[in-house]
């Protein structure tokens, strides 16, 4: 094996070294990215398109980008030494696929970006939505209850109180009003 990559032109022989050396790269930063230490850059605005999004170019300049240019550039020289006989159109063939490689991953980070969702639950979603009361709410602020709802598919549990002059037992439907705090609901009998 030795032998064989010893006789190769040294074209050739850097294009395999690129080709190799990207290729190691790039499986190395996939496998961190799917076991969560996708962060490779140490720093160096790994897969950010920020500064690509503002009309900047300073996203497309990241270590991960870099090993992208380098896996099409070495790879395409690899696959079409021996079929270019000029060599000035095969590094600027190669040089073409590497910018391509790159402006492909770009694109694809992109479309990921876009799907994308926060989960989180925010108390104004819940407003005028309809509740169980879980734990008795008191009369008239004299105490706090429990509400049970769903939003977006999952269900919360969240104190609340109630203005109303009766106490609103469990399993009543309520409405909720107002958000009272950062995490009690003001509910009325539905």
């Amino acid at each position: 094996m030795q032998d064989l990559f010893m006789s190769l032109d040294g074209g050739l022989k850097a294009f395999w070294i690129i080709a190799c050396s990207a290729s190691l790269v790039f499986v190395i930063q996939t496998a961190l990215t799917f076991i969560g230490l996708g962060d490779t850059d140490a720093g160096l605005d790994d897969l950010s398109t920020d500064g690509v999004e503002d009309g900047s170019m300073s996203g497309l300049f990241s270590f991960r980008n870099l090993i992208n240019f380098l896996l099409g550039y070495g790879w395409s020289g690899v696959l079409l030494y021996d079929r270019i006989d000029a060599r000035w159109a095969l590094y600027l063939i190669a040089v073409f696929v590497g910018l391509l490689f790159v402006a492909a991953f770009v694109i694809m980070f992109r479309q990921m970006m876009r799907l994308a969702h926060d989960g989180s639950f925010h108390m104004e979603e819940a407003l005028g939505l309809t509740a169980d009361v879980y734990l008795r709410i008191p009369a008239s602020r004299n105490g706090c209850g429990k509400v049970q709802f769903s939003v977006k598919g999952s269900v919360h549990e969240t104190d609340a109180i109630t203005d109303d002059a009766q106490e609103l037992p469990t399993g009543s439907k309520v409405i909720i009003k107002e958000v009272i705090g950062n995490d009690t609901f003001l509910v009325t009998k539905s």
